[in-house]
């Protein structure tokens, strides 16, 4: 997976995972909120993750959903889970340390620059 988009889209389904497993009976309306993305892309990123048999869409009638449906992930999209969540720290922990050597260029340009001037 190296194209930014492709990243991208991996973070989302990460973070669409993550909180499916943790709030099943979130509406896709307050789903998109916390995510930061329209309806319209959760929704595709939805039926995205319940084509791969990731997430199974269930209708139950006490949810808070005015539908009545809940988003339960399947045994494959709990393994899938931590796939992508190793997958997603491993590509933050190489940010973190390519940010640490920017900062640490930049301090070292500053102390020159101070230095010569």
């Amino acid at each position: 997976m190296n194209s930014r988009q492709a990243k991208l889209q991996e973070d989302t389904s990460f973070r669409v995972l993550r909180l499916l497993q943790d709030n099943p009976d979130i509406t896709q309306r307050e789903l998109a909120s916390k995510l930061g993305i329209s309806v319209g892309g959760l929704n595709y990123c939805l039926k995205a993750l319940m084509g791969k048999g990731l997430v199974k869409m269930k209708n139950f009638a006490s949810s808070k959903n005015k539908f009545g449906y809940v988003y339960v992930l399947t045994p494959s999209g709990m393994a899938e889970r931590a796939a992508v969540t190793h997958r997603f720290l491993q590509r933050k922990m190489d940010e973190y340390e390519a940010l640490k050597a920017e900062i640490e260029a930049l301090k070292n340009e500053i102390a020159i620059n101070t230095l010569k001037g």
